[in-house]
């Protein structure tokens, strides 16, 4: 695992970031370089987080009993600012994984012009199998465990995987009573009680869905009236990333969650204002009146304009990527398509909007909450969708260019514009000493 430094802290060796999922951010950036003229020696520092740190986590049960568990955090670069990025938890949590998803905060900030670096955390466990108090006592050990490299000027932590607004605000707490007085910009993604935005629920999925209506009206204008849509992850990115959609005019065909898929009947628009509501009272999509339950799987192979997956990584591969029928895939998650797969969508003529940019919109929403922290501001709900959709535009307006002038993948003009803007901080900064 790595060599005992201190107390409860372990310095990790550099093969243990070496897993799939880092290899696989590794390919995408080498692959977006391919055609830049970089020196290696200096492209070096970007293929390899800058700083990684494992934890030991042990925390007392509500049966008193004790048990231990491991806990991540990994900066890869932060030539452009602090680090910023999201909290993890998982049963099958690993360095590598949380060195991809760091590696993406970068290239994430970068694109979308914010001054911050790439992050990112966790904590392996099953969530399941605790309770909200010894979920409490986890998250509070871990925040102490890596106190030293977090802070509003080095590291500000979001929500992720398992983790949401009341996670923050255990990690607000426990930062600032260790510092002596509040804290709110250590965290994003907080209840607006405490110095959250009033929007960060909804803007994420807001977002991705200004970022999908850019790219149609470009790229697919015939679809970008009302195209059919089929949305994987029915939580609270997809939840109101449907909602912006249908307000927008788009048909919401189907949706899934982790227990069901389900798709309208007769071919009907899905009622996503009553969904919702189901949803909040059964805890699923399951069952939900006027729809047809489909496999799982299914979800991802069904016949409609837009397909977007906001569940899981790696939900597209080699193995399934001949069965997609969409003309448009939007990564509202994190590396939803393996690289194998992306180069398979390309060839067959599909539009893929990679992840770095269809998602960059919660690191952008975060950035406005972390601001409005630091000069204890508040804006309205208007005011961050407003910004929001500057940036969105800007961003993508740079991307589409990029993309016709080196006649790339809207991933690999992303990416190139993502890696030059690191490249150039880093530059600018210089080699110390």
């Amino acid at each position: 695992m790595g060599t005992v430094t201190g107390e409860n802290k372990v310095t990790v060796h550099a093969n243990e970031w070496e897993t799939a999922d880092f290899k696989m951010a590794q390919t995408f950036l080498d692959r977006a370089i391919a055609g830049m003229k970089v020196d290696p020696d200096i492209l070096a520092p970007l293929r390899h987080p800058k700083r990684a740190l494992t934890v030991i986590v042990p925390i007392r049960l509500d049966n008193d009993s004790v048990k231990t568990f491991i806990g991540y955090r990994v900066h890869h670069d932060l030539a452009s600012g602090p680090g910023s990025g999201g909290l993890r938890i998982s049963p099958t949590l690993d360095m590598g994984e949380v060195a991809s998803m760091a590696m993406l905060m970068t290239w994430k900030c970068s694109l979308m012009n914010l001054p911050f670096g790439g992050a990112h955390g966790g904590i392996r466990l099953d969530p399941k199998a605790l309770s909200s108090h010894e979920m409490e006592r986890a998250t509070r050990r871990y925040t102490s465990e890596i106190i030293d490299l977090i802070g509003p000027a080095k590291d500000i932590i979001s929500p992720d995987l398992n983790t949401n607004a009341q996670t923050m605000a255990w990690i607000m707490d426990t930062f600032s009573v260790n510092r002596g007085y509040t804290v709110p910009s250590i965290v994003t993604g907080k209840h607006g009680a405490i110095g959250g935005s009033y929007s960060t629920a909804s803007a994420t999925g807001h977002g991705v869905a200004l970022v999908t209506r850019n790219v149609l009206k470009t790229f697919l204008p015939k679809l970008s009236a009302s195209p059919t849509v089929s949305i994987q992850g029915f939580g609270q990115v997809g939840s109101a990333l449907g909602k912006s959609m249908m307000q927008m005019g788009y048909k919401i065909e189907a949706v899934s969650d982790s227990s069901a898929a389900i798709k309208a009947t007769k071919g009907q628009a899905l009622d996503l204002e009553a969904l919702s509501e189901y949803k909040n009272k059964t805890g699923s999509v399951k069952g939900f009146p006027g729809s047809t339950e489909i496999d799982l799987d299914d979800i991802l192979t069904l016949d409609v304009d837009v397909l977007v997956p906001c569940a899981v990584k790696g939900q597209i591969h080699k193995d399934n990527v001949s069965q997609i029928k969409a003309k448009l895939i939007v990564e509202g998650a994190d590396a939803c398509i393996t690289p194998e797969a992306d180069l398979v969508l390309e060839k067959n003529g599909v539009v893929v909007v990679p992840d770095i940019l269809a998602n960059g919109t919660g690191v952008t929403v975060s950035y406005f909450e972390y601001v409005q922290g630091l000069m204890r501001l508040l804006w309205s709900e208007e005011e961050t969708f407003s910004r929001l959709e500057m940036l969105i535009n800007k961003a993508c307006e740079k991307v589409f260019v990029t993309a016709k002038e080196y006649d790339c993948s809207l991933r690999m003009a992303a990416m190139r514009l993502a890696v030059d803007h690191v490249m150039e901080a880093r530059w600018l900064r210089g080699l110390y000493p």
